[in-house]
């Protein structure tokens, strides 16, 4: 789908004239399941980008307010949703522009702070009432639901990178994730607790963006921040704060795990930078388990 400067202008004249006249350019990090850009200085367009991101839209839309007055940090505030035209075939959104950059160790002032804040952010959203939200399905990638849903495709990861990692240490971790199983009430999860959807300003943490991947479920998906971004003391006041039992620990372990073996077979031969990241994660979190 080619989705330029010249689309979202013609998309956003058509449908809501009243910004027509502001100026629209692309996010510098503009993602991967949707394209970004900005609409003057206080907006952005957000496209999805195929067809298996067009559902978060409607999701978004009809959550994302319900949630907002209920967390302790900002998160995307929709100001109005397209529809398709000019060839492009899914609804899209405005969103009021949320000031940050995305999170990384040099930005941030205080990690073990950064941990503390994040940790309190995930504890007010699972404290929201999950009555009618979205269960783990298509959506989010079934992001909330058993990790089972992703059996085959880590273990065949794991046969692939056979001469490349410790593989009985992976499996070890695998194994004791699959065994573990959510037994408490579905809770309200983000989905995708990544570095680009962290947002640092002033070297603290400012905001929560890309609810796409959001749902209710076991919210053992959104402890995997703790492996790809914190460590030792910061890992730990995580941890200690949400207030983590072993299994759903376990169970973080587990996605952290799948999702960088699929990224380090997907990207070892073609983009060192993400390569040597997932194995440092792998490692992060085989040194956690043992």
């Amino acid at each position: 789908m080619n989705i330029n400067t010249s689309l979202v202008g013609r998309l956003v004249a058509s449908q809501f004239p009243q910004w027509a006249e502001l100026p629209i350019k692309p996010v510098a990090l503009s993602g991967w399941d949707n394209r970004t850009f900005h609409l003057g200085e206080n907006m952005l367009v957000r496209l999805p980008s195929a067809a298996r991101y067009r559902e978060q839209v409607e999701k978004e839309q009809c959550w994302l307010p319900q949630l907002a007055p209920r967390l302790p940090l900002p998160i995307p505030t929709p100001l109005a949703m397209g529809l398709p035209a000019y060839g492009y075939p899914w609804h899209w959104s405005i969103y009021r522009w949320l000031e940050g950059e995305p999170a990384a160790v040099e930005r941030i002032a205080d990690l073990r702070r950064f941990a503390r804040d994040l940790a309190q952010f995930l504890a007010a959203l699972q404290r929201i009432d999950p009555a009618g939200g979205p269960p783990p399905g298509r959506h989010n990638f079934w992001r909330g639901g058993p990790l089972t849903t992703y059996d085959a495709d880590t273990r065949r990861a794991i046969a692939i990178l056979n001469d490349e990692i410790d593989t009985g240490a992976a499996i070890a971790v695998w194994k004791t994730a699959l065994k573990s199983t959510w037994h408490g009430s579905p809770v309200w999860i983000h989905g995708d607790v990544a570095v680009g959807n962290l947002l640092v300003k002033g070297g603290q943490l400012c905001a929560v963006i890309d609810f796409g991947s959001s749902g209710v479920g076991d919210p053992a998906c959104d402890m995997v921040i703790a492996w790809t971004l914190l460590k030792g003391e910061s890992r730990e006041a995580f941890r200690t704060i949400l207030q983590v039992d072993d299994g759903t620990w376990a169970r973080g372990l587990g996605w952290a795990l799948w999702k960088a073996l699929i990224t380090l077979v997907e990207y070892r031969n073609t983009n060192p930078a993400k390569a040597r990241d997932a194995r440092r994660v792998i490692a992060e979190v085989q040194e956690d388990y043992q």
